[in-house]
Parts: structure tokens; sequence; C-alpha cells
């Protein structure tokens, strides 16, 4: 109990050198490409996912947004096993990373933007200002719809970043407690055992759903700039 309760959100080095880089490298390990004429049921299941998730996903974009798709159904998958890879013991996540988030978030944004400011420049500019709206407030709409529009990103990131980090921390608060109660009152510790493993699937969950908000957000972005 006595461990820093944000210890597992510190970056984990070795001989001076942080491991991020490895760590965001490791997922991509899980996804092995296959050269044999008939795949094996590991990499037929990873194919039937990924169809049903990408038909799902490009059906929100018209036809130039559909080129996103690769792009995103990498986005997903890198979200969705980072996160799922973070719930194992002693393991970082670095989905739990502001900044990295931002790194993600703000690109993918950036890009939707300005793809919608290239090719539909009046419907993107028409955004700053709803039809019909009286003429003294249309200063005030549109610097509200400037900042809306630069928040989007931040939401983006702040959205993930919020929804893992607090997971964790109920796992921890609760392991910890679990710990404590076991020398103190053993049904206790048994319910609170209990809690704890419904909180871990509900984690599970969790780390799909947010990988999929995430770039169902980027997608729906798209959407509304090409």
């Amino acid at each position: 109990m006595n461990e820093n309760l944000f210890a597992s959100f510190i970056t984990p080095m070795m001989f001076g050198l942080p491991l991020v880089t490895l760590i965001v490298l490791f997922p991509s390990l899980l996804f092995p490409t296959s050269s044999r004429l008939v795949n094996n049921r590991l990499i037929s299941l990873q194919q039937w996912m990924l169809q049903l998730v990408s038909k799902q996903m490009m059906s929100i974009p018209n036809t130039k947004g559909q080129t996103w798709a690769l792009m995103l159904m990498s986005l997903i998958l890198f979200i969705g096993s980072t996160n799922l890879l973070g719930l194992l013991p002693h393991s970082f996540t670095p989905t739990t990373q502001l900044s990295m988030n931002l790194g993600m978030a703000i690109p993918l944004w950036a890009g939707a933007v300005i793809t919608g400011f290239r090719n539909k420049t009046k419907a993107s500019l028409a955004h700053f200002l709803p039809q019909g709206t009286p003429t003294p407030l249309i200063p005030m709409l549109v610097i509200i719809e400037t900042i809306s529009l630069f928040i989007q990103p931040v939401a983006l990131a702040v959205r993930l970043t919020a929804n893992i980090t607090a997971g964790h921390l109920l796992i921890h608060l609760i392991g910890g407690a679990t710990l404590a109660l076991m020398s103190i009152n053993t049904t206790t510790a048994l319910i609170t055992f209990i809690i704890l493993i419904l909180l871990t699937v509900l984690e599970f969950a969790v780390a799909m759903i947010q990988a999929y908000v995430f770039t169902l957000l980027v997608s729906l972005y798209l959407h509304d700039n090409t």
C-alpha cells in the first residue's frame, strides 16, 4: 500500500533510456501476415474482425473519405491492442499519456480539416456561421465555432486518456484494498476480489470501446470534411 498510486503511469526506463518506442512497436507483432494459401484459425479470425469493423467504420465517410480506410484500421488496431496489453500485470499503457494521445489526435484532426478546406472550402467556412444567424450574434458565433473546432483534438485525446487512466486507478485501488483486507476480514476481502474481477472484465471492454470511439470520431470528422 506504500507504492505510489501513479507509479504504473511512469515511463519505464532501461539503462537510462525510455522503452516507450519498443512498447509502441510491440503491438504490431500481434498481427502477423500469412504467406500461406490457406490461413490458420488465428489469421482467419483477425481477417474476419477486420472486415467487420472496416465495413461498419467505412459506411460513414463518402468515397474520398474511404481512402483513409487503411489508416483508420491501423489506428483502431494500435489503440485497441495497446489498451489490452496495458491491462497485463507489470505492463505500461502508452495511451495513458496525454502527450501520446495528442500526438495521434492533432495530426488526424488537422488532416481532416485541411482536406475539408481544400475540397469543400465554402461548406467548411459555412460551419463557422449557421444559417439564419442574427447579425449582432455573428462575431460571437464565429468565435465560439472557431474555439469548438480547435477543441476537438484536445477532447479526443483527453477522452481516451481519462477513461484508460481512471480504469487503471480503480483496479490499483481495489487491488490494494483487497490485499489489505485479507488480514482483517476474509469475507470483505472476497467481496472486493469479486468486484476487482468484474472491474477487470469491464476494463477489457472499455479498452476496445475506447479504441472504437476514438477511430469513429476521427471518421466522423473526416465525413464532415470530405
